[in-house]
């Protein structure tokens, strides 16, 4: 799957935005990858992940087990888990802390991926590692359907995208004119 075949399903599947966009990290932007929409669908998640976890395996090597940050990469992570062959655990925010709950646990030295959705920033793949590092996990490396910042974002592993693209992201006092008459609107998962 290429990059622009990638977006495409994205754009058809309703997962690739256009407008104002307030995100995550405060910042704004005029396009908005939302792959709950995407991953809603079982045989085209099966596909990307399918494809992502072939350019991890030969990038990485092998891996042990698989965590996400929730809520983005809940669904992303179980299926790079089972397109792996490993187990898949997710690490939720507590207090504004990544947390493992539900039992989850992380055994010491266990060569682990971080997995995501979408990465823009990093900083929420930063601190979700953070905690897996915590608790001994060795994280070998991290992965997205989507690096936004187009190789960009330092998540402090090696980063593997299944495509790497540059979409604008502008500070909120560096809004560009065309989109300060645009109300802005956050889809994602996570108040600011």
């Amino acid at each position: 799957m290429t990059k622009d075949e990638l977006l495409q399903e994205m754009r058809n599947a309703g997962a690739l935005l256009e407008g104002h966009f307030l995100l995550s990290s405060g910042n704004h932007s005029s396009a908005y990858v939302q792959c709950a929409r995407f991953l809603m669908d079982a045989d085209r998640a099966g596909r990307a992940c399918a494809e992502l976890a072939a350019k991890v395996t030969a990038e990485v090597g092998p891996i042990d087990l698989v965590f996400a940050p929730a809520m983005g990469g809940v669904v992303i992570g179980y299926e790079m888990g089972r397109q792996l062959s490993r187990p898949s655990i997710f690490f939720e925010r507590v207090e504004g802390e990544f947390a493992l709950r539900r039992g989850f646990e992380i055994p010491a030295s266990t060569r682990c991926l971080m997995v995501e959705d979408v990465v823009t920033t990093g900083l929420s793949s930063r601190e979700c590692i953070a905690a897996a590092q915590e608790r001994g996990a060795d994280v070998v490396a991290g992965c997205c359907l989507i690096d936004r910042s187009n190789g960009g974002a330092d998540i402090g592993v090696p980063l593997v995208a299944l495509a790497a693209v540059d979409l604008p992201i502008f500070p909120p006092d560096q809004i560009p004119p065309h989109l300060q008459d645009i109300p802005a609107v956050k889809p994602g998962s996570r108040g600011i």
